[in-house]
């Protein structure tokens, strides 16, 4: 099994990552210039890429509960991000998503996002979300995501 550091790439440099923040200014979860976006900010903690998130009515699927949509579009960036924050461009190949409990509007929550493995252009990564009063993991996913071979094609 291949080790899960993704160190490896051509494309961590400085430059790099500057060019890959600039190509999602637009995302919808995490991007700066996106008036309609989550507004999540993304960091890494070692291995593990970290935001915190906290669900509004606007995020609402019915009744004071947050919509599948949003949370797995939180799962799908923290995963994506553990990537792009170390400067390799990816996109999510396919995803498997387990909801384990509602996650009430107004409920804070960590998202968590690691690489499992990586082989050649393939990474195997996994996504949480956890609940921050209770540590509870609402919902995980684990995904496979398709490495671009050139970060200046994005």
């Amino acid at each position: 099994m291949d080790s899960p550091n993704i160190e490896d790439s051509s494309a961590s440099s400085a430059t790099d990552i500057s060019r890959l923040n600039d190509a999602a200014n637009g995302c919808f979860v995490c991007g700066p210039n996106n008036p309609a976006g989550l507004g999540v900010n993304f960091r890494l903690e070692g291995e593990l890429c970290v935001a915190q998130f906290t669900p509004a009515k606007e995020h609402m699927g019915y009744d004071n509960v947050t919509h599948g949509g949003i949370m797995f579009s939180l799962l799908d960036d923290v995963m994506a991000n553990c990537l792009w924050l170390q400067g390799i461009a990816c996109f999510t190949g396919r995803a498997e998503i387990r909801y384990r409990e509602q996650l009430p509007i107004g409920t804070p929550v960590q998202l968590e996002g690691r690489c499992l493995k990586r082989k050649g252009r393939l990474a195997q990564m996994q996504g949480r979300i956890v609940r921050v009063d209770s540590g509870a993991v609402v919902a995980e996913t684990t995904a496979s995501f398709m490495l671009t071979p050139d970060a200046s094609k994005l």
